[in-house]
C-alpha cells in the first residue's frame, strides 16, 4: 500500500520560513517523480515543484527563486524548503509521486499553509 505522509504545514508571517517533508513508503523511491501540488477553495491544483531522482527539478512560476525542493534517497523523504512567504502562498500542498512512464500517481492528504500577519 502506497503511502505519502506529510507534515511542517503551519501558520507563519510574511517574509517567513516553513519546511514541508512528505515521506514515501510502499514504493521504489528511485522510480517516482515527487514533489508538491497546491490549490485553494475555487482554484485548480496547481505545480509547486518536483524533483527527479537524479535531481532534476521544475517550479512553478509564482515559486520560483523562493522555495527549494529535495529529496533524500535513504530516508525516502522530499522536503519542500519554502522562502519568503507571501499571503498568496496560502493553500493546502499536497505531496505527490509520480513513476516515471508516467502510469501511477499517488496524492498525500494535504497540509494546510496559512501565511498571514
Amino acid at each position: 500500500q502506497v503511502q505519502l505522509v506529510e507534515s511542517g504545514g503551519g501558520v507563519v508571517q510574511p517574509g517567513g520560513s516553513l519546511r514541508l517533508s512528505c515521506e514515501a513508503s510502499g514504493l521504489i523511491f528511485a522510480f517516482y517523480v515527487v514533489g508538491y501540488y497546491r490549490q485553494t477553495a475555487g482554484k485548480e491544483r496547481e505545480l509547486v515543484a518536483t524533483v527527479t531522482d537524479g535531481g532534476g527539478t521544475n517550479y512553478g512560476d509564482s515559486v520560483q527563486g523562493r522555495f527549494t525542493i529535495s529529496r533524500d534517497h535513504a530516508k525516502h523523504t522530499v522536503y519542500l524548503k519554502m522562502n519568503s512567504l507571501k499571503v498568496e502562498d496560502t493553500a493546502v500542498y499536497y505531496c505527490y509521486a509520480l513513476d516515471i512512464r508516467g502510469r501511477e500517481e499517488y496524492w498525500g492528504q494535504g497540509t494546510q499553509v496559512t501565511v498571514s500577519s
